[in-house]
């Protein structure tokens, strides 16, 4: 009896396990086989031919940004005992983890006959869908795996099956006699807690402590050793992550307790700072785009990828979507197709507790600035409602309350005649054009290799780093002053030759031209070229480049578009826009043909045109008769780079008379440059001087020759006109008090400019990696036939600066203030400023704290090149590095009197012959000058961190005592 009892329960538990099978199957049709325990783990590989593995986190952020894309691969490759997609969770099956011996997440393992093939950690999608198309070949087809995966694979540890696929006797043993033995006494138990039972709610462990991937143990086994284990490992994850802070409730009474005995009591509470959340703000998913919206991306021809955007039918691609997602995947609901972007939080989170403290660390610093910004916002808006109370505005006046592009912040923060005297504009780096400029240059580059063009620029240009080009590297400023090594006006250029020009001269000189125009617009205002583009077809500026290759013709284009544009916002204008007259200095026909291409609508001339011969004086003349000849004039004349190269100071007058001649009476403006080194400032200045001496009436606009004395003969006609930039004075220039060369020149005026640099130009230079270029130049520019609008004096104009216009209520003209020839000393409590003031001498302002607020804050702000407007509390004058005598071409090694001469002593020394120089010159370089730089760098950068923190703190206290006394005078009312 006892005996057909067992054998009908035995076949009636026969059938039940059949039937689990079978519907194990079917989960693995249906795409992915979540693992519930070690033994379904087994199961899933001894009855699968392959088996896709899955190790992922919860809190794991790649593993949720990878998670479609392995879903994706599920649905479409899962065959029933022949391919198997499974997902592993690490923290609810720490045994199966450590058996595979899984140690990053995510991880994914290809099991061939459950042995490991393939094992791919991180969310790499590309290295995933190429792992499984050649799995899904091993699948059925007998194939070995070695001659798809060359990789040695990973055996799984205990009781697995062997590399040769082999039977599990012992395991089919064990399951056997728990079978018979369960149901001899309690088959209705038995079936109930059966693992083959798909009813069975699965048994999840509780939350480990930490991550078993990250600890590299299990979840233990319930002993003491291993528990204790755990706690250590805890321990020390939060002193690792935290510091000497912890989480509150972070971690429990035992492991508070071991904390205190391994590491001491913490010091506080963490704070989203100690975590780095608040430098890591900003990581997160991308803020979505605008509902009709969308983007694409088109490669450009160097290999960049520019983002395109593009308007759409938001009901069309609901319905494009929605049969897209029916079509491909009908079972996909929409939750399951929403992804979310990982931010810092679960990149850098190790465990679950981990990642909910972090969680909520990230979570108190979102509200805390949600609370700070909107104080802020209440802040400005009491502000605002107290001015118009007031009736008056932040710093501007009521005509002039549109801010424009800048900032609100930034406005309300400076005053705004610190704004308006700002040498750089708003970024401060420059970027090239790339239609214009950029593209057109590379495009021609293509025809040959950027290494040779690279050895023909460092041929012409003076070597590695190009120091004779318009720009000139750190390390090469004390070596060579002359000019540029290849002048566009040069009549024999190669064709290696020309595309060096392009590759090596333009950008640079594109950037300092562009510095300079920008200048001059904001002092000379736009009104002169907005007049001249009213007139329709009759109008345009006629500008001349001359030795700057078309990259000056380049960047005036860009200041006209800018005025174009604000004229067609205001309605003024219509229609194309007035091209002008563009003239070009090209001498070389390679050259001129490679120009050609990207400069349209230009006059390209082989040398500067020269009119003396029929120059306005009395008489007839051979050559021109009574009539005097038509001549060509330009409004704007770019001499770049034209007066260094010529040695003899007569050669450097006949080109500037040759520019005068051709500079339009009525307001033209001539701009020269040259490099930023004493030998480029000279140049510049000689310029200036002459132009100040020969062709301009003095500022009390009184002629230095009476009219019975003049003879035009001997003397040129003086003509009203004035310097734009950077000067404000009309005098000697402070640091070019004797004509010529000097030796031993420290000081004097030049100017920097940053820019973005073209990969084609960092190769140049041989910078791969960084695209931050800087510019040094020397520049003057001077507009001929308009003097300037104000009357005041230099002594006068420079008393009232030094009393500063910052409750002023008259614009004071800009071209009147000093302005800076170095970088702001900052110093604790003050700031020096050095200053070549209108009254023609460099001066050092202090502005202490004390002194104004506002402007204390303004001068610690300030750059090199910019105009002062709010006064100071001190000036002393600065004694000016100009050198002494005349420059002796750099022989500075020749012996002098009073100096011991240098010789050489030779000696023998076991055979060996050695050299010692006696009375040799002490090498000047100091030691460890990169250490040092950067030591006193980073005492400034602190430095002037607390002075700014602790000035905002001050400013923000002061502005809230006002609105106090604002609200306080509302209520007496």
């Amino acid at each position: 009896m006892a005996s057909c009892c067992i054998a009908v329960h035995f076949s009636i538990s026969s059938i039940n396990l059949t039937a689990d099978f079978t519907q194990v199957n079917v989960d693995i049709m249906s795409g992915l086989v979540e693992i519930k325990s070690p033994s379904e783990w087994q199961s899933l590989l001894s009855s699968t031919s392959v088996v896709v593995a899955d190790f992922y986190a919860d809190w794991c952020g790649p593993c949720k940004m990878i998670a479609p894309h392995f879903q994706r691969l599920a649905s479409q490759h899962s065959s029933p005992k022949k391919v198997a997609f499974a997902k592993v969770n690490v923290d609810s099956q720490p045994e199966v983890a450590k058996e595979n011996r899984v140690s990053a997440m995510p991880t994914f393992k290809i099991f061939h006959n459950g042995t490991c093939v393939e094992t791919i950690q991180g969310a790499n999608p590309t290295a995933l869908s190429e792992a499984v198309t050649k799995a899904v070949q091993l699948a059925g087809s007998g194939k070995s795996a070695d001659g798809l995966f060359k990789t040695p694979g990973r055996t799984l540890g205990g009781s697995s099956p062997s590399a040769g696929g082999g039977f599990n006797y012992s395991g089919l043993l064990n399951l056997l006699i728990a079978f018979v033995g369960l149901y001899l006494f309690d088959a209705q138990k038995a079936a109930e807690q059966s693992r083959f039972n798909v009813h069975k709610a699965p048994q999840r462990p509780a939350p480990p402590r930490a991550s078993p991937a990250a600890s590299g143990a299990g979840a233990g086994t319930g002993s003491e050793s291993t528990s204790q284990e755990d706690i250590e490992k805890v321990v020390r994850d939060a002193k690792q992550r935290f510091r000497d802070t912890l989480p509150r409730g972070y971690l429990n009474d035992q492991e508070y307790a071991l904390y205190e005995r391994l590491y001491g009591p913490p010091l506080r509470e963490t704070r989203p700072e100690d975590v780095g959340i608040d430098t890591h703000a900003d990581m997160g998913p991308v803020p979505p785009r605008p509902d009709d919206e969308g983007t694409l991306l088109r490669q450009l021809e160097g290999g960049e990828f520019e983002e395109v955007t593009y308007k759409i039918d938001r009901q069309e691609q609901l319905m494009e979507e929605s049969h897209k997602i029916d079509t491909e995947y009908p079972d996909t609901r929409e939750h399951d197709i929403i992804e979310k972007s990982p931010g810092y939080v679960d990149i850098v989170a190790r465990s679950q507790r981990e990642h909910d403290a972090l969680k909520r660390l990230a979570e108190d610093f979102e509200s805390a600035q949600k609370s700070r910004v909107q104080k802020e916002d209440e802040k400005v808006d009491m502000e605002e409602e107290d001015m118009e109370e007031d009736g008056t505005s932040s710093w501007l006046p009521e005509e002039e309350q549109v801010f424009g592009e800048r900032e609100l912040g930034e406005t309300r923060r400076f005053h705004r005649y610190t704004l308006e005297g700002r040498f750089h504009g708003s970024p401060v780096e420059i970027p090239l054009p790339r239609d214009e400029l950029i593209s057109p240059i590379r495009e021609l580059l293509e025809r040959t290799h950027l290494k040779h063009v690279k050895q023909a620029a460092e041929a012409a240009f003076g070597g590695p780093g190009l120091p004779t080009s318009p720009s000139t590297p750190e390390g090469r400023k004390n070596g060579l002053m002359g000019g540029v090594g290849l002048p566009p006006d040069q009549r024999q250029m190669s064709e290696i030759e020309a595309d060096a020009f392009l590759a090596g001269y333009l950008p640079p000189a594109y950037a300092s031209i562009m510095s300079i125009l920008r200048e001059v617009r904001k002092r000379v205002g736009s009104e002169w070229i907005q007049s001249r583009l009213k007139q329709g077809e009759r109008g345009g500026l006629s500008v001349l480049d001359a030795g700057a290759g078309g990259a000056g013709l380049i960047a005036w284009e860009q200041i006209v578009n800018a005025e174009w544009d604000l004229l067609k916002e205001k309605g003024e204008v219509s229609g194309p826009q007035p091209t002008g007259k563009k003239t070009v200095i090209a001498a070389s026909d390679r050259l001129r043909h490679r120009l050609k291409n990207f400069l349209h609508n230009t006059t390209f001339l082989p040398r500067l045109p020269d009119y003396e011969h029929s120059g306005e004086m009395q008489g007839e003349h051979l050559d021109a008769g009574t009539k005097p000849q038509t001549r060509k004039s330009f409004d704007i004349i770019i001499a770049s780079h034209l007066f260094l190269k010529e040695k003899q100071d007569h050669y450097r007058q006949a080109i500037l008379n040759n520019l005068w001649s051709l500079l339009d009476r009525n307001g033209g403006v001539l701009i020269v440059i040259e490099k930023a080194h004493p030998r480029g400032f000279e140049a510049v200045a000689h310029v200036r001087d002459t132009v100040l001496n020969q062709f301009l009436l003095p500022q009390s606009g009184e002629a230095r020759v009476s009219a019975e004395d003049f003879n035009p003969a001997y003397h040129r006609e003086l003509e009203p006109g004035h310097i734009i930039a950077p000067c404000s004075n009309h005098g000697p220039c402070p640091m070019y008090k004797e004509s010529g060369k000097s030796k031993g020149r420290k000081d004097y005026c030049h100017f920097n400019q940053r820019f973005v640099q073209p990969s084609f130009y960092s190769q140049m230079l041989g910078k791969h990696a960084n695209n931050q270029g800087e510019v040094e130049f020397s520049y003057v520019a001077i507009r001929r036939g308009s003097p300037r609008s104000s009357q005041l004096t230099g002594p006068e104009a420079t008393a009232l600066a030094f009393q500063g216009y910052e409750k002023s209520q008259e614009h004071p003209d800009m071209q009147t203030l000093p302005r800076l020839v170095l970088p702001p000393l900052k110093r604790k409590g003050h700031v020096t400023l050095d200053l070549c003031t209108p009254e023609g001498k460099i001066e050092r302002w202090t502005v202490p704290k004390s002194f104004s607020k506002l402007a204390y804050h303004d001068a610690r702000k300030s750059r090199w090149g910019d105009l002062w407007a709010l006064g100071a509390k001190t000036r002393v004058a600065r004694n000016v590095r100009a050198g002494i005598g005349k420059d002796d071409g750099g022989k500075r090694a020749a012996a002098a009197d009073g100096k011991k001469p240098r010789r050489v002593e030779i000696a023998m020394d076991s055979g060996r012959l050695s050299a010692t120089e006696k009375n040799a010159l002490k090498d000047r370089r100091p030691k460890s000058k990169a250490a040092k730089q950067r030591d006193l760098m980073k005492e400034l950068f602190d430095a002037e961190a607390r002075e700014e923190a602790q000035l905002d703190r001050e400013l923000d206290e002061e502005a809230e005592a006002e609105l106090e006394e604002a609200e306080r005078r509302a209520r007496m009312r």
